[in-house]
């Protein structure tokens, strides 16, 4: 299998999770919908959680390059990026292939911590909160960690709800409203 047949694996796999779940999801069907046979699938991984893990860190790399773009395309001012944040999610909510986070469906599905695949999920959401802080520390919070802890709250509660509800519009401008009296009670007056 080349390159570009394991990362076609890897996409594949990635879709069928991101529809069925990871438990549900068979490897027949992906392999199926691959095109490829079992034996390609494991002469590259050596188990389902090992292909769940190379899904993960795909998805963690195309959201960590879309969603900074998606946010710091809307405005140069570094206080409303904040709020962008949940504009950005707004968009994604009212995607047709929105089915939630991948990574608090994984969760969800791999609750042990001390999994690889949960540990994975972990790392994805210590970056995106990571990125919500630095975001913070050019808004000139004065202690911009516990700002990017709660809007990080909000932007997982506020996927968890879209995906339950579908109702996207008003989710996502209700965590907007609700972010921004954070960020003011977290800015200097």
């Amino acid at each position: 299998m080349s390159t570009s047949r394991r990362e076609q694996l890897v996409e594949t796999a990635l879709a069928v999770f991101n529809r069925e779940g990871f438990h549900a999801a068979g490897i027949d069907r992906i392999l199926a919908e691959a095109g490829v046979a079992k034996m390609t699938l494991y002469n590259h991984f050596r188990s389902k959680d090992d292909l769940i893990l190379a899904a993960l860190r795909r998805r963690d790399e195309e959201f960590r390059n879309w969603f900074p773009r998606a946010v710091e395309a809307r405005t140069q001012d570094p206080v409303e990026r904040l709020s962008a944040i949940f504009d950005v999610l707004g968009d994604w909510f009212d995607a047709a292939d929105f089915r939630g986070c991948t990574f608090i469906n994984a969760a969800a599905e791999y609750g042990d911590h001390a999994s690889p695949i949960h540990a994975a999920v972990a790392e994805h959401k210590r970056l995106v909160e990571g990125y919500i802080a630095e975001l913070a520390v050019a808004a000139g919070a004065p202690a911009p960690a516990p700002l990017a802890r709660s809007l990080m709250m909000l932007m997982e509660g506020a996927i968890v709800i879209a995906h339950n509800t579908g109702d996207v519009a008003v989710v996502a401008a209700d965590a907007r409203r609700s972010a921004q009296c954070h960020i003011k009670s977290a800015l200097p007056k």
